[in-house]
């Protein structure tokens, strides 16, 4: 392993990837990030539905996250513009991903230029090339279809299912997981961002089969809506029960306590730290890491993605 940099296959969406990966970007690894293509919300959603695309949204961010550009580059990426009839709400990502997989004629030939560009460390690949709806079948039996819509349902989630079940996984996406030395999966949102990309058939069946350490780094804190009142096991659990046992061998999980002031933020909007429940985590027979990995950034809790990444170069080099 010395002398070749380990393949690192991360899995997941939304903030807590970004985050992750502009810690792990500063090491000797070969990243490649699979991304969720379930999104319907917001530029996304209306770029999907008027241009019959791949929703761009986390692809952007992963983009921007793993860019080596200026910061003021960077900051044009993610720009999005707050008028302008039609323009309102789009950011400049999205557009440049959209024209980008117009000009060559196929998205991830278009993600693939566009990382030329942004000069981005590592690979950035959508875990199908057809888009798919995330269906959430909640506690009182109700179906809720779209990512955007579930959280907001006020109701507990008891599973989450893509459609159409026949979505094939990018081949690339395959080929990427059979070379990893290490699979990540999340940090992000459990049902939202974590989910949709390992429910594309043929995506867990190849991590099961993949000889590669397999890591959960799980959530700092719950999120409204999706997991509220989760412990650390429970996130586990979910996991679990939706794609089996063999999909990960190790988890990271946050021990740390998390200051009063800061967490006066988080109640007001419903979420509170994930609770480390060491014993029932031991229970279900993976390697449990725990330790500091939370810092705190304008009194919003994010994983210390230094100390994480280190923690998950350490399994690598064992």
């Amino acid at each position: 392993m010395s002398n070749r940099r380990p393949n690192v296959v991360v899995f997941g969406g939304g903030t807590g990837l970004s985050v992750l990966l502009r810690g792990l970007k500063k090491f000797p690894v070969d990243i490649t990030a699979i991304v969720t293509v379930a999104d319907d919300g917001g530029s996304s959603g209306r770029l999907r539905e008027e241009l019959d695309i791949l929703p761009p949204g986390d692809i952007r961010n992963v983009l921007a996250a793993l860019s080596e550009v200026e910061p003021l580059v960077e900051q044009l990426f993610q720009h999005r513009f707050r008028n302008g009839n039609g323009l309102s709400g789009h950011s400049l990502g999205n557009l440049l991903l959209a024209a980008m997989s117009d000009i060559t004629g196929n998205f991830v030939t278009g993600i693939r230029e566009l990382s030329k560009v942004l000069n981005v460390r590592g690979r950035v690949l959508p875990a199908s090339d057809h888009s798919v709806v995330l269906n959430a079948q909640l506690n009182d039996g109700t179906i809720v279809s779209g990512e955007s819509k579930i959280p907001h349902t006020g109701k507990k989630i008891v599973r989450v299912y893509l459609t159409p079940d026949t979505v094939k996984p990018l081949s690339e996406s395959l080929r990427a997981i059979k070379r990893a030395d290490l699979i990540l999966i999340g940090p992000g949102s459990l049902y939202t961002s974590i989910l949709p990309s390992l429910l594309v058939p043929g995506i867990t069946d190849e991590i099961k089969k993949s000889k590669a350490k397999k890591v959960y780094i799980c959530n700092v804190m719950t999120q409204p809506g999706e997991t509220d009142h989760f412990t650390a096991a429970d996130h586990v659990n979910i996991l679990v029960t939706h794609t089996g046992q063999q999909i990960i061998d190790t988890i990271i999980v946050n021990n740390a306590n998390v200051p009063e002031k800061v967490l006066e933020k988080y109640k007001s909007e419903g979420g509170e730290p994930v609770q480390f429940d060491e014993e029932r985590l031991k229970s279900f027979g993976f390697d449990v890491i725990s330790d500091k990995i939370v810092q705190y950034n304008d009194s919003l809790i994010r994983h210390d993605a230094k100390r994480v990444s280190e923690l998950i170069l350490d399994l690598v080099s064992d």
